[in-house]
């Protein structure tokens, strides 16, 4: 494949100048983009600080307010492995930058970045205090924002298949080969019959 050939695919097009079905991640291994693995744990994790911050509220156990803390911390540090690797394919891949929903990913998952780490930081001094405080409504904008950039997300991939291998580099469904009868359904309350040598 020639460079402007390989550009063509990055940029969203197939050889032949069309718009290509999907647009491999540029950080990946063995084909498989590694953004997409590395996501949910920061969304876990700092989603689930609302939820301690709350469990907090309710029942005054400090237990709560110290796991809100070790969430923002797992959740920035998760995040930052992602951000990484997020950014390396917003960058390269043209469809990803170009995009209105791509913007909306990068941005908001900054801005949730940053609100996290200011909620990490103002719980510092005095953790259950903080809580109380603006901590809860950190944890609730963060949470609220990383729904929105999960959107965008899904957006960029389901809809216009950036990080999607294109049709034509995906491998064959693995099926009955062909000429082979498919087995027939069985109905309700049929057994299964015994196949010989099994």
């Amino acid at each position: 494949m020639s460079i402007a050939h390989e550009l063509a695919r990055r940029a969203g097009y197939d050889r032949h100048g069309d718009q290509a079905s999907g647009v491999p991640s540029t950080a990946a291994i063995g084909g498989h983009p590694i953004h997409p693995m590395l996501i949910p744990f920061p969304l876990a994790f700092l989603s689930a600080t609302l939820a301690t911050d709350l469990a907090y509220l309710r029942t005054r156990n400090p237990f709560w307010a110290e796991a809100s803390r070790w969430m923002l911390r797992a959740g920035l540090a998760s995040g930052a492995a992602a951000g990484v690797f997020g950014a390396v394919d917003y960058v390269t891949i043209h469809r990803a930058h170009r995009s209105g929903v791509g913007k909306v990913h990068a941005l908001g998952n900054m801005a949730a970045m940053a609100l996290a780490a200011a909620n990490l930081a103002a719980r510092h001094d005095d953790p259950e205090g903080a809580v109380e405080g603006r901590g809860v409504a950190l944890s609730g904008a963060v949470a609220a924002l990383l729904g929105l950039t999960g959107w965008a997300g899904g957006e960029l991939s389901y809809r216009h298949g950036v990080g999607v291998s294109s049709s034509h580099e995906q491998p064959p469904l693995v099926g009955a080969p062909e000429g082979r009868p498919r087995p027939r359904p069985r109905t309700h309350g049929e057994r299964p019959r015994a196949v010989a040598g099994w």
